[in-house]
């Protein structure tokens, strides 16, 4: 039997049906994390964090200002492309994945 190919793992993977739907998701992958990049060099300075900051401040920059401008960049493009509906349900599933590790490490304590 022939090993499938990464397109025929992400269709089930993703749950998609078509080839197309899954280059449709990865260009807006792309395109988020590109335009993310463009928007980190615009928002950081404004927020007074340059290359001289410590890596402490960066940090924090990046997960309480990146990452939710991340979450909904992905969520514009996915509309734009006619996948809104992927995104959003994939954007539920990784906070669920976040919100359990949170609950799990706070119960081993």
């Amino acid at each position: 039997m022939a090993e499938k190919s990464p397109i025929e793992r992400l269709k089930e993977r993703w749950g998609v049906t078509s080839r197309w739907q899954v280059a449709v998701i990865l260009a807006v992958f792309a395109c988020t994390g590109f335009s993310i990049l463009y928007l980190k060099k615009l928002l950081l300075p404004l927020l007074g964090i340059g290359d001289d900051s410590s890596t402490t401040a960066r940090i924090l920059a990046s997960v309480f200002v990146i990452l939710p401008l991340y979450q909904v960049v992905l969520l514009i493009y996915g509309f734009i492309f006619g996948q809104f509906r992927f995104f959003w349900e994939f954007e539920k599933k990784m906070f669920r994945r976040i919100a359990a590790s949170f609950r799990r490490k706070t119960v081993e304590k």
